[in-house]
């Protein structure tokens, strides 16, 4: 089985398939605070459990919002894929930004 389908079975087993997705959303934000306070400590066991559960909290949102996870992501790559920019104070500026 792969990760993806292990999370889902995992969140339909707890109901969290039919849970309110704001309430999701409220844990991907304490999840990114995490993230961001790993990266500030410079502690990077809890950068990598920060990483995967914003990617489980992610997917999980996904079920609930009725989208294939997969799909969205292949949409954002399609969307950037080709994207000229420039690296500004450590931070890639989109061509039409400059």
């Amino acid at each position: 089985m792969d990760i993806n389908n292990a999370i889902k079975r995992w969140a339909i087993n707890r109901g969290l398939d039919k849970a309110e997705p704001s309430k999701q959303m409220l844990k991907l934000i304490e999840e990114v605070g995490e993230l961001a306070s790993g990266i500030a400590k410079g502690k990077k066991d809890l950068i990598i459990d920060s990483l995967g559960d914003i990617y489980v909290v992610l997917y999980i949102l996904s079920i609930q919002l009725k989208l294939d996870f997969e799909t969205c992501v292949e949409i954002a790559y399609d969307e950037i894929k080709d994207r000229k920019g420039i690296m500004k104070n450590g931070v890639f500026v989109k061509e039409k930004d400059l």
